[in-house]
């Protein structure tokens, strides 16, 4: 079912089973804080649990009760796509390599993935969530955000409506999805994760600012472990520590990112859902603990990066679409060069042959490594569904793990 058009003099938001008024007091003084536009809007983050394994157990039973890796050979450099959550209990996790999956759990059944069974799965899940609106943003194959704000199925409630989606997934396909419902999509997002396997988590309005103020500050789009320990070294471990901060002084730290930070540490993203952004590049980047001494070390890195990649484009049907491949390189002192080169192979010897170029610019030991292709733009008339088998582009799902260092 396609939304509903909504009453135009409805006030209130309905999150629960419930009608929460979010209007607040006329004695409350003027916000001196940027305006929260998501204050009216329901929105649903939609992730399935280890997607890719979760798949390939409900097609083979006998795998219900075993540690499970989607991926590649561990003898040849693979690295793991998803893994269920008996494998997580030895402490493997995605895109770690497989062999230290297999170190870390000798016992491990390691699938190689069906992409084109991924896909036609996600395009069935798509398909339940049109059932209640048709904004819908694609982050992947197993996950997206809905806005339901206008939907009037179960009394307009988004935890319902949540609930019936998720009912839907398990009982059609066999597998579970695990949901977040807040009013934008950082909260959102945050919030699926928090029941994860098959549950779900409601932030209405009203619980917006207590529950942003005691997350931990690596709960922050962008900041990745880096970032994180550079705020721990400044006392900055919540959500509560940066809004002791003002603006400049995180401007000051963080550059641009620091109005970000500034921003989400309130509970504020007013991004509103995408249905039909085209991806223009796929990369995946890592800033390393140690960084990186020399060129050799940086070339047998970037093999992991490699298969990493390799994976990301599949899973967005992007590989027709390559036009340039790309290297970023971020050395010691904080200086960053890119360098790419136009073709649409990028083996990993044209990766290789990058990464000798970028890492001549500066020769020193790099803290940060990425691999990426630019895509040309399909033709109006092969563009297809979304979410199956492309990935928008998206602020919040960028393949780093640490955006701001």
């Amino acid at each position: 079912m396609a939304r509903s058009q909504r009453q135009p003099t409805e006030s209130n938001t309905c999150y629960r089973d419930c009608v929460i008024d979010v209007n607040p007091p006329s004695d409350k003084q003027p916000d001196p804080d940027p305006p929260d536009l998501g204050a009216g809007r329901k929105i649903i983050h939609a992730d399935c649990d280890s997607f890719f394994a979760s798949v390939e157990m409900r097609d083979d039973p006998s795998l219900k009760d075993l540690p499970v890796a989607v991926g590649g050979s561990p003898d040849k450099r693979g690295v793991v796509a998803t893994c269920n959550y008996m494998a997580r209990r030895y402490g493997v996790h995605s895109a770690m390599p497989m062999s230290r999956a297999v170190r870390l759990c000798p016992n491990l059944v390691i699938v190689r993935g069906n992409m084109a069974k991924y896909k036609e799965v996600s395009r069935q899940i798509s398909e339940i969530f049109s059932r209640y609106t048709d904004l819908i943003e694609p982050l992947s194959l197993d996950e997206a955000f809905l806005d339901v704000s206008e939907c009037l199925q179960h009394n307009g409630s988004a935890t319902l409506m949540a609930q019936a989606i998720r009912r839907a997934v398990r009982e059609e396909l066999h597998i579970t999805i695990s949901a977040g419902i807040a009013p934008n999509k950082f909260i959102a997002k945050i919030a699926s994760d928090w029941k994860k396997p098959d549950g779900q988590f409601t932030v209405t309005p009203d619980e917006v600012d207590g529950f942003v103020a005691q997350l931990p500050v690596e709960k922050l789009f962008g900041v990745g472990s880096v970032t994180a320990a550079r705020m721990h070294k400044a006392g900055l471990r919540t959500c509560t520590d940066l809004r002791a901060q003002s603006l400049n002084d995180l401007t000051r730290s963080y550059g641009k990112f620091g109005l970000r930070l500034y921003e989400l540490s309130r509970g504020i993203d007013n991004r509103p859902v995408r249905p039909h952004r085209i991806r223009k590049s796929v990369s995946v980047e890592r800033t390393y603990e140690k960084d990186l001494p020399d060129l050799a070390t940086c070339i047998h890195s970037a093999k992991v990066l490699f298969e990493d990649l390799q994976g990301r484009i599949d899973a967005n049907n992007a590989r027709a679409r390559i036009d340039q491949c790309f290297v970023k390189v971020r050395f010691s002192d904080f200086t960053t060069t890119t360098v790419s080169n136009m073709g649409n192979k990028c083996t990993l010897a044209d990766f290789e042959g990058l990464i000798h170029s970028g890492w001549q610019r500066g020769g020193q030991p790099v803290r940060l490594l990425g691999l990426g292709v630019r895509l040309a733009h399909p033709d109006a008339a092969g563009q297809l569904a979304l979410f199956t088998d492309s990935e928008p582009e998206s602020e919040s799902e960028s393949g780093s793990n640490d955006a701001s260092s």
